[in-house]
């Protein structure tokens, strides 16, 4: 077993109460990581009525982080959790100044955490699932890129001048999106401001690396957190080069991988997974 050289780091991993932030932390900590997990509960009466979303969905977006932290201590990791909304600026010093009282300063930021609504500019009311579509308008795009695009830009930002000041020589930055340049069709906000996470973390990439520090985003295909239904299920197996929906520990195995010492010289990269 290839061991990746994380004993003794410290990560802040958003979006961490369920999916891929929950299977990250837990990886992280498998390998020695002591993690910071910050969530926010969403109500489950979101999608309370919409039928395209499996039951169980909206009570996932709702738990909090006990469970992940349960896992992670019962197999001897150190984790703590910290409730913030990611749409509020003020949340992101915290968190850092959480991280460390707890454990240290932070070496391994992921950006897991999305704010994910469907917004189009057509006038249609459900999308190729079934799912509840909305029209493109100032909400949308504030919830949106509030989570998606600031909150990675501000927790990059904060990341970068902690590391300075202390005069580091080793960090990770790692992001997550599922859009583009190409687009995002009917759900055009989230493809928007994950391509702008993206731009943020290429420049990260590029202006961090002389102080130790890679950027990296990785592009995960359909993954279960919670949201897959058969007929998405359908749509995978039969236009994805592999005919099968992801897990997230999949994922997390690949976040894992950047942190890493053998990925010391990746960086600047989208790594798309299939």
């Amino acid at each position: 077993m290839i061991d990746p050289g994380l004993t003794g780091r410290v990560a802040l991993v958003t979006g961490a109460n369920q999916g891929i932030g929950a299977a990250t932390a837990i990886a992280l900590a498998a390998h020695g990581v002591a993690v910071l997990l910050t969530y926010k509960r969403l109500d489950p009466a979101e999608h309370a009525d919409d039928t395209a979303f499996p039951p169980a969905y909206g009570e996932l977006r709702a738990r909090n982080a006990d469970e992940v932290l349960a896992r992670i201590r019962a197999s001897g990791g150190r984790a703590e959790a910290v409730e913030a909304d990611l749409a509020d600026p003020a949340s992101v010093p915290m968190l850092f100044d959480r991280a460390e009282a707890a454990f240290g300063p932070v070496e391994i930021l992921v950006n897991n955490a999305s704010g994910w609504l469907a917004d189009t500019f057509l006038p249609d009311a459900r999308d190729r699932f079934g799912r509840a579509l909305r029209p493109v308008n100032a909400e949308s795009y504030d919830r949106q890129f509030a989570v998606d695009a600031r909150a990675p830009a501000l927790l990059i930002a904060e990341f970068a001048r902690r590391h300075i000041r202390r005069g580091a020589t080793w960090g990770r930055i790692i992001g997550l999106t599922s859009g583009g340049p190409s687009g995002f069709p009917q759900e055009v906000s989230y493809g928007a401001a994950k391509a702008a996470q993206v731009n943020y973390t290429m420049s990260a990439a590029a202006e961090l690396g002389r102080h130790g520090i890679t950027a990296n985003v990785v592009h995960p295909p359909v993954t279960d957190t919670g949201w897959v239904t058969p007929e998405v299920e359908a749509e995978v197996r039969a236009y994805s080069p592999t005919g099968r929906v992801a897990t997230p520990e999949e994922v997390a195995d690949v976040i894992v991988f950047l942190a890493s010492e053998q990925a010391r010289r990746v960086t600047g990269q989208v790594v798309t997974m299939s």
